[in-house]
């Protein structure tokens, strides 16, 4: 099946974000989180791309996993966030201080479509 172009420019883009946080830090990482979050609905100039913005944590499986999902209206609109992203104190204060809490190797980073 051959996708045209008009096509993927109508395709909602998630960003998917999976990664398990250290069992000792997990009561630090709930306080990080609420920063970060908060963070990112007053940077309304970093996240005008974003059309919904969501962090899930596993109820049963891996235990202190979580999984952050973005959606965007289109793959052009993920680029434009992700250079605002990377040019901006998220980079430099913000995910320095999300890294130490994860285990190192868990996080994995997936931009998915709606495809069908």
């Amino acid at each position: 099946m051959r996708i045209k172009t008009e096509e993927v420019k109508k395709l909602t883009i998630m960003m998917v974000d999976s990664y398990v946080i250290k069992p000792d830090k997990l009561g630090e990482f709930t306080e990080f989180a609420k920063k970060y979050l908060e963070w990112m609905k007053k940077r309304t100039d970093l996240t005008k791309e974003v059309k919904s913005h969501k962090l899930f944590s596993h109820m049963i499986g891996k235990f202190g996993g979580y999984v952050e999902m973005i959606a965007f209206e289109n793959l052009a609109d993920f680029e434009k966030w992700m250079s605002k992203m990377m040019h901006s104190e998220f980079m430099t204060t913000i995910y320095p201080e999300f890294a130490k809490y994860i285990v190192p190797g868990t996080e994995s980073n997936e931009i998915w479509s709606s495809g069908m």
